[in-house]
This record gives structure tokens, C-alpha cells and sequence, in this order.
């Protein structure tokens, strides 16, 4: 297994994907405009829970939020724990500042940009847990390497990752599903830095408790598709 090495992008995923999408309304551009910069993860330097919330404390990792409703319901089940999220799409972010606002959270720091840039900064063996939901699955073959569920992003969520912390992976695409069973396979060896919570299909067709519906979770069951689960936990 190749070893990570901080700050070598061979190594890692670049960004890919839309950052913008309709225009704000006026009240979530005033979020963005006066709620975000209070909120944003620090433009360089480690990235530690002291540093965000000003305690030690557990600290969550979600990559790719979407419209923030998993970020919020965890932020909210656990308030003495720290979150950091990081999403690339403004009115992600926007929504993501909506839930922020409305239930009070003080313990969410948000990254509008590439979660990877924010993940390598912070320190081997600190998160508690990291959450992947319904990534883009990038469906052509030529476009795999742009999938957030390669050998580069996997390694350096096991880095970040301490003994026992858990990492959350959600998909309803099947090619998506089979390209990161495919990649975590190498990964759940004997002396593999993770091992699969699963015990039989019940442990990945039912989502586990403290696990809300996204809303791209709901589209996808309105749609007719099928949801799979993954649980991943650091050895």
C-alpha cells in the first residue's frame, strides 16, 4: 500500500466538478456574505479542534455536504464534538448556512472549497469520524480517477483517522458502489488500516441509527433506486 505523503497532489484527487448553480436569494447571499467568513475553516496553518472551537474535543470530518442536512443533524445530536465540512458547491454552502442559522450550531466550521486541501492539513490521528455521502459517482470509466473513493483519498482518510474512529461511506449509484467496494477491499486486509462494520446485506441495506436522510438520499428513493451503506472503522 502506497503511503500518503502530505501535500503531493500525485497522490490525491484535484477538484472537479460545478461550484456555482442558480443565483442566491437575498437571504442566503447575506449568509454567505456575513455568516461564512465567521465561520470558515482558516485559509492555511493545522487545522486541530483547538484551533476551531477552542477545546479538545472529538472532531467529525464530512466530505462533500451537499445542502448540509447530515452536517447539521450530527452537529446538533453532538454538541460537545466539533465539525468541520467542506463542499465545493456555493449553494450548498448557502443551505448548509441556513441549518447552521436556524438551529443554532455553534460547533460547524465550513470549507466552500476542496475538501482534500483542508483534510491534509489536519493532523494524522485526529478525527473521530469522516463522512463521504453520495459523492458525484463519475459514471464514465475514463472520469474513475475523479472519484473521491481512490487509493489517494482513502489513505489519507485512514491517516487523519484515529484507532477506532469510523469512517461513513453512502452511495445509490451501482457503478459508483462497485468501483469502491473494489478500492476498499485492498484497504480491509488483515493488515489493512480498516476493517468493515458488516455482519451480513442488513448492516449495508438499512441505514444505522444517527444516520439521517440527505435530500440526495430522498431523491434517490423517489426515483426508485437503491441505497447502500458502509461503515468503515480505523484498526
Amino acid at each position: 500500500m502506497t503511503a500518503h505523503k502530505p501535500g503531493d497532489p500525485t497522490t490525491l484527487n484535484r477538484l472537479y466538478g460545478r461550484s456555482v448553480g442558480k443565483p442566491l436569494r437575498a437571504g442566503k447571499q447575506e449568509l454567505v456574505d456575513t455568516l461564512l467568513p465567521q465561520l470558515a475553516v482558516p485559509a492555511d496553518g493545522p487545522i486541530t479542534a483547538e484551533r476551531l472551537f477552542g477545546t479538545d474535543r472529538p472532531l467529525h470530518f464530512e466530505i462533500g455536504f451537499g445542502g448540509g442536512e447530515h452536517l447539521a443533524h450530527r452537529a446538533d445530536l453532538l454538541p460537545d464534538h466539533g465539525f468541520i465540512g467542506a463542499e465545493p458547491f456555493l449553494n450548498g454552502v448557502a443551505s448548509a448556512l441556513t441549518h447552521i442559522k436556524e438551529g443554532g450550531l455553534a460547533n460547524i466550521r465550513l470549507q466552500h472549497g476542496d475538501a482534500l486541501e483542508v483534510l491534509d492539513r489536519v493532523p494524522d490521528g485526529a478525527l473521530t469520524m469522516v463522512y463521504l455521502l453520495h459523492p458525484d459517482p463519475w459514471p464514465k470509466a475514463r472520469h474513475a480517477k475523479r472519484r473521491m473513493m481512490n487509493p489517494g483519498p482513502v489513505e489519507m482518510i485512514a491517516a487523519k483517522l484515529k484507532p477506532g474512529g469510523e469512517f461513513r461511506f453512502g452511495t445509490d449509484h451501482p457503478v459508483y458502489l462497485r468501483h469502491a467496494l473494489m478500492v476498499m477491499r485492498r484497504y480491509c486486509t488483515e493488515d489493512g488500516p480498516f476493517e468493515w462494520l458488516c455482519d451480513g446485506p442488513q448492516d449495508f441495506l438499512k441505514r444505522p441509527g444517527g444516520w439521517p436522510q440527505t435530500r440526495y438520499e430522498a431523491k434517490a428513493r423517489k426515483q426508485g433506486h437503491e441505497v447502500w451503506y458502509f461503515r468503515y472503522r480505523r484498526r
